[in-house]
């Protein structure tokens, strides 16, 4: 669905993944269509296994943003028999070895990673039980509940059985799978894949995705940062697991031979390209820690921080003949790599393997959004910015670094996505993309985004759910972008900061004629109240006299506060000169 639609709910016009680009060649919801095509061609008995991120995400009852409503699990909406969440490894190959012995399907009930539908009565004892698909329709604070408990129990260490009644059967999850060892993730990353398109696509075009893997590795899967609107706690889990150094090599010199290869490696990475080791040695025994992050707000104080072995690793890549340059750009976490007392790897990652811009994402720049991001705050994203730019300077480079941020997440109000516009004014930054808050399947930040409460403290949390705000706080944060004026200058007088709107230095956007109208019927409203009172006022002596200077003081003040800092206006003859001058401008 997130490959059919925009986060404003549009058709998009092409798709990455289809023959050509071209969109509208796969169904929406197609893990049910096709699920549901194979029983209707093959019988009921032909036995369907769902995988992949969207059975993953899909597994427990959820809301579906697209059709705004709680759908049951994608189990009972596809009629398939067994899901494989995480992925999923250990259970396609022991569930292929299990139906070959002559095993029925409906057997397998003991599976780690796995979850199935079952009459209510056969419920495995010893659950962790969610409200119902019912109660989470009827009730929100359920929902919210359902959430936390989902997330609680998703760790391969103290992780259980977690049960939740759909419409008449009972959906048990069994305990996530244990993460694969570095030789079993070497065997599976070095099997003897085509590492392209099927050759029926050529005709059309191939297939535009392959372009962003074609020549990259990845060294590493889970990511411990866990923020709450990412997928990947809930499908590859915290835990870290890596391939080896000795591996990763081989698939470098193996880049080298394809045909295509110009002699640079887009890409050494993962969830997050610098984690190569657990954030500490407490989860390797006890799991990691329930409701709590390693990174945010704070670093943990037990987190261990080290880029040893993966710069080791691009040292030795950077070595091979035919590589003239290896880049990372599946993402760094900045938070972590401030925390390293070494600053090796930072000044090679900035030497080396930088391709002039650097996307990081700090998101936003409010305490409150990042909070309930699970983000680090601000003051992380500084830090590393000063440290960035000294570095870059040192070396006789410039590079850049290209934030990612989001709009319209659940705890941003219009002050919060003006505070994130004044922020990005003060370090001139002008964000070419924004990313509104896109609601997706199985997120923390969904189930905010649904209930509008937070699921671990269950308090109320503010959600932009209108066209019209959501609009606001993405236009704000290109408030530099002549079309985005009016809506800005909408959403300055909504959060109550004219002051922002004007000609002085700190200002966002400039004023238009719409605002001096407003302004001059906000001065007449002002000026009749004035007069009203002094109407009510006795008229004579010394009560009229100080009326009547009430009244000069009062409208010297709207002037005042029309023309502040250089600000907003107060009559059509200076918005015309601004005008001109803005018109003057663009001919030059």
């Amino acid at each position: 669905m997130v490959a059919h639609y925009t986060a404003a709910k549009k058709k998009r016009s092409d798709d990455a993944y289809t023959a050509g680009g071209k969109a509208g060649k796969r169904p929406d919801r197609a893990a049910i269509v096709y699920s549901k095509a194979v029983k209707r061609i093959y019988g009921d008995d032909m036995p369907v296994a769902l995988g992949g991120l969207e059975a993953s995400l899909r597994r427990f009852a959820h809301y579906d943003y697209w059709d705004d409503a709680v759908r049951p699990s994608v189990l009972e909406d596809s009629g398939a028999d067994l899901l494989m969440y995480g992925m999923s490894e250990h259970q396609i190959v022991e569930i292929c070895n299990r139906l070959a012995k002559g095993e029925n399907i409906h057997d397998l009930r003991d599976i780690r990673g796995t979850a199935y539908l079952c009459d209510p009565k056969d419920t495995p004892l010893g659950a962790a039980e969610c409200p119902s698909l019912a109660l989470c329709r009827e009730n929100k604070e359920e929902y919210a509940k359902a959430c936390k408990i989902q997330y609680d129990w998703q760790d391969e260490v103290y992780g259980k059985t977690v049960i939740q009644r759909q419409t008449s059967k009972m959906l048990v999850q069994l305990p996530p799978a244990l993460s694969l060892t570095t030789p079993e993730l070497d065997h599976v990353y070095e099997l003897p894949y085509m590492r392209t398109y099927h050759p029926i696509y050529e005709a059309e075009g191939g297939v535009p995705g392959i372009k962003e893997v074609e020549f990259s590795i990845t060294h590493n899967r889970g990511c411990f940062g866990n923020c709450n609107f990412c997928s990947i706690a809930l499908h590859q889990g915290r835990r870290i697991s890596v391939r080896s150094k000795e591996s990763i090599l081989r698939e470098a010199k193996l880049l080298t031979t394809l045909p295509n290869f110009k002699g640079y490696i887009h890409d050494v990475g993962g969830p997050t390209a610098n984690f190569r080791a657990p954030s500490c040695t407490h989860q390797l025994k006890y799991g990691l820690c329930k409701g709590r992050k390693c990174l945010a707000p704070e670093p943990c104080k037990n987190l261990e921080v080290n880029h040893e072995e993966y710069l080791d690793i691009l040292r030795e890549i950077r070595k091979i003949k035919g590589v003239k340059r290896v880049f990372i750009r599946s993402g760094i976490r900045y938070d972590y790599l401030i925390e390293d007392e070494n600053d090796e790897f930072m000044r090679e990652l900035i030497e080396y393997h930088v391709s002039g811009q650097l996307k990081v994402a700090p998101e936003h720049c409010s305490a409150a959004v990042l909070d309930m991001m699970g983000k680090p705050h601000i003051e992380a994203y500084r830090k590393f910015q000063d440290k960035f730019y000294k570095m870059t300077g040192q070396i006789g480079k410039e590079q850049y670094l290209v934030p990612y941020l989001m709009s319209s997440h659940p705890g941003s109000t219009l002050k919060e996505a003006v505070e994130l516009a004044q922020f990005l004014k003060s370090l001139k930054m002008r964000p070419e993309q924004v990313q509104d808050f896109y609601p997706t399947p199985g997120t923390i930040s969904t189930c905010m985004f649904y209930t509008e409460l937070d699921p671990y403290t269950m308090k109320k949390v503010y959600v932009p759910k209108t066209a019209e705000e959501k609009g606001m706080q993405r236009a704000l944060l290109q408030y530099f972008k002549p079309e985005n004026r009016r809506r800005c200058i909408e959403a300055l007088i909504k959060a109550h900061r004219t002051d922002l709107i004007g000609m002085g230095k700190d200002c966002l956007v400039k004023p238009d004629e719409q605002y001096s109208a407003y302004l001059r019927e906000k001065a007449a409203k002002q000026q009749s109240g004035k007069g009203s009172q002094a109407h009510n006022k006795p008229a004579h002596g010394k009560a009229h006299n100080n009326n009547s200077a009430n009244r000069h003081q009062a409208n010297n003040s709207v002037r005042g506060s029309l023309y502040a800092s250089g600000s907003p206006l107060a009559s059509k003859g200076r918005n015309d000169r601004w005008q001109k001058e803005d018109q003057r401008k663009k001919k030059h």
